[in-house]
């Protein structure tokens, strides 16, 4: 075989390779072409940690608190700034605990700050829910949701169990929080709600019976 028909046949392979190659990407529903893709940038790792430099008010009431926010699939605690009430007695009455628990509440409604969504955390809780205080008959520390605990989602619950089970300001003693549901006739009765590791690490856990260890 001469030069020239070894390169015309090795010219006749190459052209049937590509069109080959061609025919199976058609195949594929890829189509070829001589531009490079940009595939945009990788998938972002939530990192789940804040190191808040946020500047506390002039007031002097803001102190830096723990909320409790959802990170991928479990919860964790974060610290901010937040302006609370101080008690004008050395003594916390229903009726500041009630309003620190708005206070707090409010926080976890308003959702993650800029930095807190960089890390990835996001918050479930419900922006129309309230709290108030102990109806007739309830013990001191209870606080009343204005939906039952057990119909907001288990994410959302382990936010506000947590958050208020570890607040100074209620009293809390970072374990349980005293909750029910609203009015005190038909609202069920106040039932100790605990903060456990079980439940951060998987917030359906909120959902187990009220006082069951987990």
């Amino acid at each position: 075989m001469s030069a020239r028909t070894a390169g015309r046949a090795l010219a006749r392979r190459t052209a049937a390779a590509a069109l080959l190659l061609a025919a199976t990407a058609a195949a594929c529903g890829i189509r070829p072409t001589d531009v490079p893709v940009d595939a945009g940038p990788g998938p972002v790792r939530s990192t789940c940690e804040t190191e808040s430099d946020a500047p506390l008010d002039d007031s002097g009431d803001a102190e830096e608190t723990e909320v409790f926010l959802l990170c991928g699939s479990h919860v964790e605690s974060v610290e901010r700034p937040i302006s609370l009430p101080r008690p004008e007695t050395g003594e916390a009455g229903p009726d500041y605990r009630v309003t620190v628990a708005r206070a707090l509440l409010s926080a976890l409604q308003a959702g993650p700050d800029a930095e807190e969504t960089d890390a990835g955390f996001t918050s479930a809780v419900p922006g129309a829910l309230q709290v108030a205080g102990p109806g007739e008959g309830d013990p001191q520390p209870t606080l009343r949701l204005s939906q039952e605990p057990k119909a907001l989602p288990a994410v959302a619950l382990v936010q506000i169990i947590c958050t208020f089970a570890n607040s100074e300001r209620l009293d809390g003693n970072g374990r349980t929080v005293l909750l029910a549901g609203p009015g005190a006739s038909g609202g069920g009765t106040p039932e100790p709600y605990a903060c456990t590791p079980a439940m951060l690490s998987d917030p359906e856990f909120a959902h187990a019976p009220p006082g069951a260890s987990a």
